[in-house]
């Protein structure tokens, strides 16, 4: 085979990670509450750019850089299978990464900065030799800003023709990014084994599964509680008391995570961290609806 099949290209750029990045933009887009009438265009292309492009570049530069720990994690990925002969893995990477580039340059100067930014902790987290992955502190943070701050900060200010968010918004952004690093952390149990034997230090390597599933409970936890208190601060009580519902659900389902992280890892991470990003949107609407005045 010389070449990819196109269904090959897609399991590479993995569209079902998309879906974080592209809700948090829409977040900080209902979080500027600035009417859309008028921004439908910039909108849609700043959905395509946070997870089509920039995400899945990250996931084909991911897959290039790791094809030798998914050799024993996931060796049916593309790579490691054979379905991505030689190195078309690395030129795609090449190719996704100069086109998220040129679409963010026709968003404006704040979002192409944005997308620099997102697309050098792409390759920061994968690549050598920074590779931030090999340490579960840096790289699950590398993750998080890109896939939930930075995302949501881009979707305000494509809202306000390219001007700084403001601060309430950025405060949102900065809390439920750092929660993210928490939910960075439950996608490391799966590939526990291979980065083991590869020296990548992921938190459930360095802290052993059960602490790791408990700082990943708790991270996730604080910004939400703080987010909480920033809701009542800002006199949105009934979204405050939402989120406050949406956390304690989700502190039900981490008793039982805990009690056996391993096996109820990828259980939690489809549950749990479906309310966290629940309770993204709620905050997002405290600021659109005015009840954050």
């Amino acid at each position: 085979m010389s070449r990819p099949r196109i269904s090959t290209v897609t399991e590479l750029l993995k569209p079902i990670t998309w879906f974080p990045p592209m809700w948090a933009f829409a977040c900080g887009v209902v979080a500027s509450g600035l009417p859309l009438a008028s921004r439908w265009p910039e909108v849609l292309l700043g959905l395509l750019l946070a997870g089509p492009l920039v995400c899945a570049s990250s996931q084909a530069v991911n897959d290039w850089f790791d094809r030798h720990v998914d050799a024993i994690n996931e060796p049916h990925r593309p790579i490691p299978s054979g379905r991505m002969p030689g190195r078309w893995g690395f030129y795609i990477a090449l190719a996704w990464t100069a086109l998220s580039l040129l679409v963010a340059s026709s968003l404006g100067p704040f979002v192409f900065a944005a997308g620099v930014f997102g697309l050098l902790l792409a390759w920061a987290y994968s690549a050598p030799p920074l590779r931030l992955k090999r340490n579960g502190w840096w790289g699950n943070a590398a993750c998080a800003v890109c896939y939930e701050g930075l995302a949501w900060v881009t979707g305000a200010a494509v809202m306000a023709w390219g001007a700084w968010p403001e601060h309430r918004s950025l405060l949102l952004a900065a809390l439920y990014s750092a929660g993210a690093h928490g939910i960075m952390t439950l996608n490391d149990f799966k590939s526990l084994d291979g980065d083991r034997r590869t020296g990548i230090a992921s938190l459930p390597v360095q802290l052993g599964p059960q602490r790791a599933a408990q700082a990943a409970c708790a991270t996730m936890a604080l910004p939400q509680l703080l987010v909480i208190g920033l809701l009542l601060h800002w006199q949105a009580p009934l979204h405050a008391v939402g989120v406050l519902g949406l956390l304690a659900a989700q502190g039900l389902m981490m008793r039982r995570f805990l009690a056996d992280p391993l096996g109820r890892a990828t259980w939690f991470s489809a549950g749990g961290v479906s309310l966290y990003v629940l309770g993204m949107l709620l905050s997002a609407l405290a600021l659109r609806q005015g009840g954050a005045a």
